[in-house]
């Protein structure tokens, strides 16, 4: 049986019953691919600790972040997935260590058929990370490259950060080089200092600002 405080928070207690009897406890470490694309989708995932990236991975290796899944939220392509009954279009891997549950994939049809707060919750959780990946989609298609690694930097916290430039490219959706000339601007305006896997943030407002696109 699951712990219960893996549950997720807000169903009724004979629903968090079914789920506790019938999930299994989900850990990966740091890195471990969850799923590849035309992987069949096993369960339903409610993540405890951790976070969960998904890209899409063109043919040549090269990736293009859709979204992260933190602890409380779900995971658009997993739920689209189980309710078509598609295999998966993308790739999912731990992007630090992760553990929570997951639910078979026929515990979690008959309690989408069974149980309205169980279903409430699932669509509920659909249409936050539709709007999510809306958003994405909007990023990607209609702000600059320096509006979107200026993002993709602040997201992170703090002011050393350790990131390497492939995973930037990969998070702002174009090449590596594009990004590597961009953050040798900004390091020449003095918003940044570069490093080996490594980008220090020198002047936060000004970085703020081209965010905001102003």
């Amino acid at each position: 049986m699951a712990d219960p405080a893996t549950l997720p928070p807000g169903l009724d207690p004979a629903t968090r019953a079914r789920i506790a009897a019938a999930a299994a406890p989900l850990a990966a470490p740091v890195g471990a691919a969850l799923f590849h694309p035309g992987d069949p989708c096993r369960g339903f995932v409610m993540l405890r600790q951790g976070r969960i990236r998904v890209d899409l991975v063109a043919e040549d290796g090269h990736a293009l972040l859709l979204y992260r899944v933190a602890p409380g939220e779900a995971c658009l392509l997993t739920t689209a997935c189980l309710f078509a009954g598609e295999a998966y279009a993308a790739e999912g891997r731990a992007e630090t260590a992760i553990s929570g549950l997951l639910l078979p994939r026929p515990a979690f049809e008959a309690l989408v058929a069974e149980s309205a707060a169980f279903r409430a919750f699932v669509l509920a959780g659909f249409g936050q990370r539709l709007a999510t990946l809306m958003a994405r989609i909007e990023a990607l298609s209609f702000r600059s490259v320096d509006r979107r690694l200026a993002e993709a930097l602040l997201v992170r916290g703090g002011v050393e950060l350790s990131v390497t430039q492939a995973d930037l490219a990969t998070e702002v959706g174009t090449a590596r080089e594009v990004v590597t000339r961009r953050l040798n601007a900004l390091a020449r305006d003095g918003v940044l200092a570069l490093g080996r896997g490594a980008v220090t943030i020198r002047d936060r407002a000004l970085l703020q600002k081209i965010a905001r696109g102003a």
